[in-house]
């Protein structure tokens, strides 16, 4: 099928879901620290006040990004990569075709560009790094350096969606220097997740050009023609005023601004036309006007025994507010964590069918359904639901 996706929640057709092969440590730098900051602050008991590595740490070669690689738990990939395989068979046995990423090669332990080195990590929430906006494949500029060639895992797909008539883009590609990241969030702005600990000190680099665009696609709720933005940085701004103009009038930016620290798709998901789930009422007084008059589903708080008990020194970096991060198939279907029985029943007294899969290590992995889908066709189409 052609390229064809405008929203959250028209009838489900193609989709990719991610791999987590050959996953084996998370690396603590700074551009991991920042994108994880709230989570790896508040859930984290090993921290300290000063949990953050300073940013003159650099590698053997005097390059920036070089960090601490902390091992993942050999089983938790096990039983992740048997849940991603739950995940695709569910789908396939609704109808939907699945398609799946290059895995990344065991050999391949570290990327390297001019400015630093990095570890690799699989292409397994690859909502992230691509937006896709009707019949067009937007790559966009990574915010974390472990994950800077990632989407050259979905090429194959891509290219076949190319050919089929599909437009392709990249937006441009940060550096990724120290003084490339804006540093205002952890240095005390106010967001929805309140500030924590300062970064301070970051190094000069022959590369730096000031503050780029890093953006994720996941910071965007898509509604037809209309497409919500959250913005909590100048790497953000300055890469939504990318899609500004290059969307012009094919689709309109909708900015919200320190919804989250990032990404959008925890705290408010569409699953229907005048249907939101949101994390909190508070969190829907944030959205434009228009999206204030929908119906809102506020589930019950999450129940701590929806998650497995960790190891102290096991890197928790999601909320408990992970499981909202559910997949529509259709307007009344839904893909929703097993461990959730509150927000299945909630969503069933909306209407909805629940379709339960199973997930386990969600906090581990960074990513619910909707983080490792990028749904590809849908039968929606252009529609203006804002007006």
């Amino acid at each position: 099928m052609q390229l064809n996706s405008f929203d959250e929640w028209s009838p489900l057709r193609e989709v990719v879901v991610g791999s987590a092969e050959n996953y084996e440590t998370h690396e603590r730098e700074l551009s991991f620290d920042l994108f994880f900051h709230d989570n790896i602050a508040r859930d984290n008991a090993f921290r300290s006040e000063w949990y953050y590595p300073r940013l003159s740490a650099r590698g053997a070669d005097g390059k920036g990004g070089a960090g601490r690689r902390l091992p993942i738990k050999e089983r938790y990939v096990a039983e992740l990569n048997e849940d991603l395989e739950g995940i695709v068979k569910t789908l396939e046995g609704l109808g939907v075709t699945v398609h799946r990423p290059v895995a990344v090669d065991a050999t391949t332990v570290e990327v390297r560009t001019p400015a630093w080195s990095a570890s690799v990590v699989p292409p397994l929430n690859v909502r992230d790094n691509t937006l896709i906006l009707g019949n067009e494949v937007i790559e966009t500029p990574p915010m974390i350096r472990s994950r800077y060639f990632e989407t050259q895992f979905l090429k194959p797909i891509f290219q076949e969606y190319f050919r089929q008539g599909a437009r392709w883009t990249v937006m441009p590609r940060p550096f990724m220097t120290d003084a490339s990241f804006d540093l205002s969030y952890v240095r005390g702005s106010a967001t929805a997740g309140g500030p924590t600990e300062p970064v301070e000190d970051p190094q000069p680099s022959p590369y730096d050009t000031g503050f780029e665009m890093m953006f994720d696609a996941a910071q965007c709720l898509r509604l037809g023609r209309d497409i919500v933005a959250n913005v909590s940085t100048a790497n953000h701004a300055l890469a939504v005023d990318w899609l500004e103009r290059h969307l012009e009038g094919r689709f309109r930016v909708h900015r919200v601004h320190h919804l989250s620290d990032s990404h959008i798709d925890s705290m408010v998901l569409a699953l229907r036309p005048g249907t939101l789930l949101v994390r909190s009422e508070d969190v829907a007084d944030r959205l434009p006007e228009a999206l204030r008059a929908w119906d809102l589903i506020v589930p019950p708080a999450p129940e701590s025994d929806n998650f497995p008990r960790y190891d102290d020194d096991d890197l928790i970096l999601t909320s408990p507010f992970i499981d909202l991060n559910v997949l529509s198939v259709d307007p009344d279907t839904v893909l929703v964590n097993d461990a959730c029985p509150e927000l299945m029943r909630k969503l069933e007294e909306h209407g909805f069918t629940v379709v339960p899969v199973r997930h386990r290590h969600r906090r581990l992995f960074g990513g619910g359904f909707h983080c490792f889908t990028l749904d590809t066709v849908r039968a929606g189409g252009p529609e203006d639901y804002l007006g």
